[in-house]
């Protein structure tokens, strides 16, 4: 089973800045029966981006679910599978002149930097490799603006209904912070600049301090859980 994509079209627009983006698709929160995102409020599910683009037929949800399932039930083949298919991507992306950079977490919110196999976490095993990715844990972003985090993986905090009060402190500690907004983005939010997040998905390029606005997408257009804001609200 084939862990990692590059069929991803946010991912591939960092290909025009010179970095060639690799994604691993769990499946999100308890769709497999085990939990990928213990921090997803009911509105981050209702909105997630799952289904969106090839998500949408069946045979790419089942397969997002064997991923889940192979790593929480045979752990050992999967972290092999995954470090053999980094060190592959990377010699991929540096045979066409790019830089490589990873995404573990499309779909999920997983603690990449915990995960380890051989004693070696996917960040520690491939020293000069980019990680980045989202998440909605606190408790991730705090290690992560503290410095207790491995120096090639970079965290955007985001924004969903029920953890608003922890983004204006993670963005004065220069954290940047994800926030989706219906119809235009804002030129501010709450006194933080907005900078257009659909532009690329190369978070680790921002500027520090900084709100990454997201317009509205899927199913994320017919939410009411206040998960996406309107204008600089």
């Amino acid at each position: 089973m084939k862990l990692l994509t590059t069929n991803n079209a946010k991912i591939i627009k960092g290909e025009k800045k010179g970095y060639m983006t690799f994604g691993l698709h769990l499946a999100p929160s308890t769709l497999s029966g085990f939990n990928t995102c213990s921090c997803a409020s009911n509105g981050c599910k209702a909105a997630c981006l799952n289904t969106a683009g090839r998500g949408f037929y069946s045979k790419v949800q089942n397969a997002r679910i064997k991923k889940t399932l192979l790593f929480f039930q045979e752990r050992e083949a999967f972290m092999a599978t995954l470090f053999k298919e980094i060190g592959l991507a990377v010699n991929q992306a540096v045979r066409k002149g790019a830089i490589p950079c990873f995404r573990l977490n499309l779909t999920s919110d997983m603690p990449w930097e915990c995960i380890k196999w051989q004693g070696q976490s996917p960040m520690q095993a491939f020293p000069k490799a980019i990680f980045y990715d989202y998440t909605k844990s606190p408790q991730r972003m705090t290690r992560f603006l503290t410095g207790d985090f491995p120096k090639n993986y970079n965290l955007c905090f985001s924004r969903s209904e029920s953890n608003g009060v922890l983004c204006p402190p993670f963005l004065r500690s220069k954290g940047n912070v994800a926030i989706v907004f219906r119809g235009s983005l804002p030129a501010k939010w709450r006194g933080f600049k907005v900078i257009n997040g659909d532009i690329d998905d190369l978070r680790f390029l921002d500027r520090k301090g900084s709100v990454v606005g997201l317009k509205q997408k899927g199913r994320a257009r017919k939410d009411l859980t206040g998960f996406v804001l309107e204008g600089g609200v």
